[in-house]
C-alpha cells in the first residue's frame, strides 16, 4: 500500500476520534440548557414498538437559558418521552404541559461539577486511545509495506515520524478541548 494513503487513513481515523470527543462533550451538562444535552436520549416508543433517539421524535429548543423544551411530532409519544427522562441518568424531571415537555435544568452543585470533570477526562482518555490505535495501525501498515518492498527503510522512518507528529498534534488538540470543557463545567 502507498505510504501516502496509509498516512491519509491514519489522519482520518485520528480526526474522527477528535470529532467524536467534541460530539460527546456537547452532551456533558454545564448548568445551562442545550439541545445537545438530550437529543440522543434513547426513548422506547410503545406505539411504534421500537427505540428511537429523542431528536427523531420531536423538536428540541431552549426558549430560556435554563429550560429545554421538547415538542413531539406525534402527541401520543409524550408519555414515552417523559418516562425516558425519568428513567435516564440525566437527573432531569420534565413537566408535561399539554402537547410539550418543559425540562428545567437545575444548578449544578460543586460535587456534581467535579463528577462532570471526571467524565470529561474519561471521554478524553477514550479518544486518546482511539488516536493511539490509529497510530499503531498506521505503523503496522508501514512496516508491512517496507517488508513487502513497497517502500524503502528511509521512507519508513520518515513516515513513522510523520505518524508520531500527527498523533502528538491530535493528542494536544484533545487536551485543548478538555481544558476548555473543564473550564466551562467549573464556571458557576
Amino acid at each position: 500500500m502507498d505510504p501516502e494513503m496509509i498516512l491519509l487513513e491514519a489522519e482520518e481515523a485520528m480526526g474522527k476520534a477528535v470529532e467524536y470527543l467534541i460530539h460527546e462533550f456537547a452532551a456533558v451538562r454545564t448548568g445551562k440548557a442545550s439541545p445537545a444535552l438530550v437529543e440522543n436520549l434513547d426513548v422506547h416508543v410503545r406505539s411504534y414498538g421500537m427505540h428511537m433517539k429523542l431528536k427523531q421524535l420531536g423538536t428540541i429548543s431552549t426558549p430560556e437559558p435554563r429550560v429545554i423544551r421538547v415538542e413531539p411530532f406525534d402527541a401520543s409519544t409524550i408519555q414515552d418521552i417523559d418516562r425516558a427522562f425519568r428513567e435516564s441518568k440525566l437527573g432531569l424531571n420534565p413537566a408535561v404541559e399539554g402537547k410539550l415537555l418543559r425540562i428545567p435544568i437545575p444548578e449544578l452543585s460543586g460535587e456534581r461539577r467535579q463528577q462532570m470533570v471526571k467524565l470529561v477526562k474519561q471521554l478524553a482518555e477514550e479518544s486518546k486511545i482511539r488516536v493511539r490505535s490509529g497510530r499503531r495501525e498506521a505503523l503496522e501498515a508501514l512496516k508491512k509495506a517496507e517488508k513487502e518492498g513497497h517502500i524503502s527503510e528511509d521512507d519508513l522512518r520518515r513516515c513513522e515520524k510523520e505518524v508520531q507528529a500527527m498523533t502528538d498534534k491530535k493528542v494536544a488538540e484533545i487536551d485543548q478541548h478538555v481544558a476548555s470543557k473543564e473550564k466551562e463545567v467549573l464556571t458557576v
